[in-house]
């Protein structure tokens, strides 16, 4: 078997109770890698992509990458792959922390779900001695609070998942918290979760991870570390700011979204940009398992209405959407309603851009006065704040409000108002300022997303090269490009950030020494098409069609207003039908046979 993986899969019957083990299929390992690849062949293998997502019979994969648990730079990620609820697609949502390291420790690459428990219930892992326990008295907590009662009740170093609230009540917005801070937001994951009675995993390990070439990899390690360690953002950006560095960044060069995408610039954004945290809320900050560039924050409101309050974040993503999506520029506002996001267990980039959407259906009218708990202007900070906790508890219009944005402006006759991109909020780039982002949201495979190919790295950035964020031309190219290395990226366990000094012959270098199987840039980039055209053929088979690769109509009808992106919009026809030929797809967005073959998918 090769090396960097554990070689063993744990699956557990929730049903029956049944918990037993399986081998890594060594095909799937060369072909997908690990993680996302791999926990996506799974689930493409044995759950109907046309099932209810909510049925016992859909299933819900934990996996790992063979870089994780290795010496291997920010290598801690794990993916939640699923048939998910928001959209019904091959949901797949990555998250951070310690968790992914720790169930690698002990002796588990992957952990699939089956079946729905009669009662709710909690698994705890300490390596080879695995259980399922009662969690009724769990059950409802808030994430935070889960976290704390899991390791008291299984070991001091445990790391936990667990849903919160908004997951319990098969919110399409709630995501799974690990160690109660670190989400796995996006897609409605928690959901599904929720809907099998599982509250959380409880786990503890003390194995290592053995890996093919030690030597070898050693060096790899260290290639990397120093190429993260001269990168600009991965060094200096990101380690001293966090990711809300962008807030100024993006702003400056209008694509900061602004009262649900009305504008593309916010003229106060600096009262909520990362140099502002510093100085307002910032108390330390806080980085993954084997993390050189530490984005995390730790933050404390230190005045105002929430004094008092302590947690992580925000983080950029929820600076914009609670904030300039909403017209919101109070901080503390911000950060204390990106604390009730994880406690409920919510993923707080589909809460933002829901409340705004919300906020543009009442100030024109569409939505009745009477169907609003209380007013909902843009830039009512106390208003957001509330609409969070109601969404997390699923209380008046926050019902309504919890099943997305999509839905909620279908409800009110006004689906153009849901900035969404199959049926998934957008993330905090507006498309008009930024073309190559735009691309890579109307085709991403699991709605609007950025994390999928982020082209803002060349496009705003200037890493590893500056390209024109206005420019049409080449960007069909780039999208492929970014989003075949992402996917290999999150298919070896290792963080999006590293791709900041890292390239795919740095991947290659690392999974070769880790694995003893042998990659190069071509094989790297390879194995992420091959992931990227699965994900594909799982929606074409849910019954998504080319019709569904598009952008909201304000993206592409409406041009930006103010700032240096003013009369800006975004014109899908100048890059689509180019990257569709680039993938090897047909006029409709299906992948031929010939490309099949190549990939091996035949």
């Amino acid at each position: 078997m090769y090396k960097g993986y554990s070689n063993k899969i744990l699956r557990v019957n929730l049903t029956d109770g049944k918990i037993t083990t399986e081998t890594i299929n060594e095909d799937w390992a060369r072909l997908f890698i690990g993680g996302r690849g791999y926990g996506e062949k799974m689930i493409s293998e044995e759950v109907d992509a046309n099932i209810d997502p909510l049925s016992p019979d859909n299933k819900v994969v934990f996996a790992t990458g063979p870089l994780v648990g290795t010496m291997a730079p920010s290598a801690s990620r794990i993916m939640v792959i699923t048939k998910g609820t928001l959209n019904g697609t091959l949901a797949c949502s990555n998250g951070g922390g310690y968790f992914g390291s720790e169930l690698k420790m002990a002796g588990y690459d992957l952990v699939i779900f089956e079946g729905k428990a009669s009662q709710p219930v909690y698994l705890w892992i300490d390596d080879d001695q695995v259980e399922l326990r009662d969690a009724s008295h769990i059950w409802s907590e808030m994430s935070s609070d889960s976290d704390r009662m899991l390791r008291e009740e299984t070991h001091v170093e445990a790391h936990t998942m667990v849903i919160g609230p908004a997951g319990e009540k098969l919110s399409k917005m709630s995501g799974v918290m690990f160690d109660g801070h670190r989400a796995s937001g996006r897609t409605g994951v928690g959901a599904v979760v929720g809907s099998k009675n599982l509250k959380g995993i409880a786990v503890h390990g003390t194995k290592g991870v053995d890996v093919s070439d030690p030597e070898g990899f050693k060096k790899a390690v260290f290639d990397a570390y120093k190429l993260l360690s001269e990168h600009e953002v991965a060094a200096k950006g990101l380690p001293s700011t966090g990711t809300p560095i962008l807030v100024n960044i993006l702003n400056n060069a209008g694509s900061f979204p602004f009262r649900n995408a009305q504008d593309a610039y916010m003229p106060t954004a600096n009262k909520i940009s990362g140099e502002t945290m510093i100085k307002q809320t910032l108390v330390q900050k806080k980085g993954c398992m084997g993390c050189p560039i530490d984005c995390g924050r730790v933050t404390e409101i230190r005045e105002g209405k929430y004094k008092g309050h302590k947690g992580e974040g925000p983080e950029y993503e929820t600076v914009w959407s609670l904030g300039s999506m909403c017209g919101v520029e109070d901080l503390n506002a911000i950060t204390m309603a990106h604390y009730l996001c994880d406690d409920y267990g919510m993923d707080g980039i589909s809460v933002g851009v829901t409340i705004a959407c919300a906020m543009e259906l009442y100030e024109n009218g569409f939505m009745p006065k009477q169907d609003a708990p209380f007013p909902l202007n843009f830039g009512d900070a106390e208003a957001m704040v509330e609409m969070v906790k109601m969404i997390g508890e699923r209380k008046g219009l926050g019902d309504l409000m919890s099943e997305g944005s999509y839905r909620l402006a279908e409800h009110y006759g006004h689906p153009e108002l849901s900035m969404s991109v199959k049926k998934q909020e957008i993330p905090a780039y507006d498309p008009r300022g930024v073309k190559g982002i735009g691309l890579e949201y109307a085709t991403s495979n699991r709605g609007a997303c950025h994390v999928r190919g982020y082209t803002i790295a060349p496009e705003i950035l200037g890493t590893p090269v500056q390209v024109d964020r206005l420019a049409y031309e080449g960007k069909a190219g780039l999208v492929k490009t970014f989003q075949d290395l992402t996917a290999s990226v999150d298919a070896s366990g290792a963080c999006l950030f590293t791709t900041f000094g890292m390239g795919a012959p740095n991947y290659a270098q690392l999974l070769t020494t880790a694995t003893g199987i042998e990659y190069d840039e071509e094989s790297v980039m390879l194995a992420g098409e091959r992931i990227w055209n699965l994900e594909r053929l799982f929606n074409l088979k849910a019954g998504l069609t080319r019709e569904d690769d598009t952008l909201p109509k304000r993206f592409l009808d409406e041009p930006v207003k103010t700032g240096p992106s003013k009369g800006e919009v975004t014109d899908l026809s100048k890059m689509l039908p180019e990257y569709y030929q680039l993938r090897g797809w047909d006029s409709e967005g299906r992948p031929t046979q010939t490309k099949l073959k190549e990939l091996e998918l035949d």
